[in-house]
């Protein structure tokens, strides 16, 4: 496990009438069991990229934050807890190591 991340915001979704509760993301280092990239229902579009341009591709900066904790793993848990006002609005409210 790398990190226990919260947005702990409660906001209009992108219809502007939909409330998006709290959540709670874990993140994990894992292997990969083949060498063949493919999408899922989850994703439309994958492929390899180098950790050292990763961050340069990444411009919501809740998922930059998640990617940079796992490229800063050092064993220790990340916990993070941030707010999203709007899909523009991101505030880091707490950042520790567990």
């Amino acid at each position: 496990m790398i990190s226990v991340i919260s947005n702990t915001a409660i906001h209009k979704w992108y219809d502007g009438v939909t409330d998006v509760p709290t959540k709670v993301m874990f993140d994990f280092v894992c292997k990969a069991v083949s060498r063949e990239l493919a999408t899922s229902n989850e994703t439309s579009e994958c492929r390899r990229v180098p950790k050292e341009i990763v961050l340069n591709l990444i411009t919501s900066p809740g998922i930059r934050m998640r990617y940079e904790a796992y490229l800063n793993f050092n064993g220790s848990v990340n916990y993070m807890e941030y707010v999203t006002a709007s899909t523009t609005e991101f505030n880091v409210k707490l950042q520790r190591s567990v």
